[in-house]
């Protein structure tokens, strides 16, 4: 029967269950049993409606730290793009349904460190490790509400996302940049030592396993210092912040992620060249300035400007040592010609901090001091990406004019 011949009835049936989902919340329950013997976690994702979700395809790596997949419906391990890699289809059977897995948590770096890790009394890990990355494809209108929870083992105290905590040991899940909410972000289990203040609109909260040298008063010292000058160059105010640290074999150095930050308990806070590895990775997590194209440079060298300038615009650096500092970053980057790259060096970085300090002095010339490289920083973090081109462009906005120093064969 053609479509013109059909009843008016038929039609708006038609159109009414095409309707059926618009609207309708559906629940996505992540349980994590963490199980230290064996040096895994037990996940469980659990859809109160699976009928709403047409399927979850998981891009599993190439390590092999997800096994013993059981599914309600249909799963399907396929190749990925490279030759070791793997994929994980789920097809959710219609109303309740949950897909069940084990996963490795100890990850070791091949140098002797770890980067994440699981003993007999903690674990410290990212939630992108308990839940691979996945695109869904999901009914029209429907919307999953997450909740994560944890099942501890015995003698562990507590666990610290850097979600909202709706019950003791559960939190909840809301990332509005993406449609499939997965627990990211840094993570700690076990028996902890914490510190907990609010910083204007967040909750800051420092966290270390009991015995592992943490020092959690200075890093909220130094949290509340910069925060001010933090939030007049990133306008942000997240819910939460969390910042974890363990010693040991754990890897050294510092690492952002989604709200939370990880800091090495032995490594300084501010180092003896006057560089600070916390509010580096502050200025991650608050810029999110995600770069791409060999633009490397940007997000780092942006990181590691503002590290240097925050603390000294907060009075935690003089004019000598800043001068100091200076002279430091052309020894160190006297031999770097070019700044692009998909990941960049220590050199590469100094040098790009040296072009970006030349550059908030072209600004502040050319727009007679009401503007600066901050506007152009607040500008790149209201984008979802930025390459080399789109910032020239930022700067030249910002400036009116085409910036002389952008024109560095650095860039090319």
């Amino acid at each position: 029967m053609s479509l013109h011949c059909r009843s008016p009835l038929f039609l708006l049936l038609m159109v009414f269950s095409g309707m059926g989902w618009a609207g309708k919340k559906v629940d996505l329950d992540y349980h994590v049993r963490l199980l230290p013997q064996s040096d895994q976690a037990e996940v469980r994702l659990t859809l109160t409606q699976g009928a709403a979700v047409r399927s979850l395809d998981f891009d599993l790596g190439t390590q092999g730290y997800y096994r013993d997949f059981k599914a309600d419906g249909q799963w399907q391990l396929i190749p990925g793009l490279t030759t070791d890699s793997r994929r994980g289809v789920w097809r959710p059977a219609p109303g309740k349904a949950s897909l069940s897995y084990r996963v490795s948590i100890s990850h070791p770096r091949g140098n002797g460190t770890f980067a994440s890790r699981m003993t007999p009394t903690w674990a410290l890990l990212r939630g992108e490790d308990l839940v691979p990355p996945a695109h869904l494809d999901q009914q029209d209108g429907s919307e999953l509400v997450s909740r994560l929870e944890f099942e501890l083992p015995d003698g562990w105290k507590s666990v610290e996302t850097a979600w909202p905590r709706i019950g003791k040991n559960r939190f909840r899940i809301d990332n509005v940049s993406r449609l499939f909410d997965r627990p990211v972000g840094w993570m700690l289990a076990g028996d902890l030592g914490s510190r907990r203040t609010r910083l204007g609109e967040t909750d800051v909260t420092v966290t270390a396993p009991r015995g592992e040298h943490m020092r959690r008063m200075d890093v909220l010292t130094l949290l509340t210092f910069v925060w001010p000058k933090m939030q007049e160059v990133f306008p942000r105010n997240p819910g939460k912040l969390l910042v974890v640290g363990a010693g040991g074999p754990m890897m050294h150095g510092s690492l952002a992620a989604r709200d939370s930050i990880y800091l090495h308990s032995t490594g300084p806070l501010i180092s003896e060249s006057g560089e600070s590895a916390l509010v580096r990775e502050l200025v991650h997590v608050f810029g999110r300035i995600n770069d791409n194209h060999r633009s490397d440079w940007i997000g780092e060298g942006l990181a590691q400007y503002y590290a240097i300038e925050l603390v000294r615009r907060a009075g935690g650096m003089s004019q000598e040592r800043y001068q100091a500092l200076q002279e430091r970053l052309a020894r160190v980057s006297r031999k770097v010609t070019t700044l692009r790259g998909e990941q960049v060096s220590g050199a590469t970085v100094s040098r790009a901090v040296l072009l970006l300090q030349e550059l908030d002095r072209e600004i502040r010339q050319q727009t007679d001091g009401k503007h600066s490289l901050d506007d152009v920083s607040r500008a790149a973090m209201r984008l979802d990406t930025v390459n080399t081109q789109e910032f020239i462009q930022l700067c030249e906005n910002v400036m009116g004019e085409p910036s002389k120093v952008l024109a560095s064969s650095l860039l090319k």
